[in-house]
């Protein structure tokens, strides 16, 4: 399975980067209404790249506000970040699932955090789940 690496127009298309096509529609807003849809097979692959970094940025944007890890570059090895951002969407969906509102989950942190767990010094971390 080939690794690809979804990347904006300061990058060029070539063997596993998914660049757009320069000088074709791009943005999503080129496309709303009746009658502006994709023409060809570059104006359709400019839309599917512009739907995908829009829920990229989402992703993103959600993440850092739940998670004080994604407040700054993580000082992780890449692997480690992917293994993060996994974790990170694993937990998001379960708590989406399992908590209707957020104040529930707000009260479940609140909670956890108020309990004495015996901690190593040598391993502190921050908490993962901002309140």
């Amino acid at each position: 399975l080939s690794k690809y690496f979804f990347v904006d127009c300061g990058f060029s298309n070539r063997r596993q980067f998914l660049a757009l096509f320069r000088g074709v529609r791009y943005h999503l807003q080129d496309f709303a209404g009746q009658g502006n849809d994709p023409e060809n097979e570059k104006e359709l692959f400019n839309f599917h790249h512009a739907s995908l970094r829009n829920v990229i940025e989402k992703i993103f944007g959600i993440f850092k506000s739940r998670f004080t890890i994604f407040k700054s570059a993580p000082p992780f090895l890449f692997k480690t970040q992917v293994e993060l951002m996994l974790v990170c969407a694993a937990l998001h969906n379960f708590q989406r699932k399992e908590y209707r509102y957020d104040e529930f989950l707000i009260e479940a942190v609140d909670e956890l955090s108020s309990s004495t767990l015996p901690v190593n010094e040598d391993h502190i971390f921050e908490p993962i789940i901002q309140t």
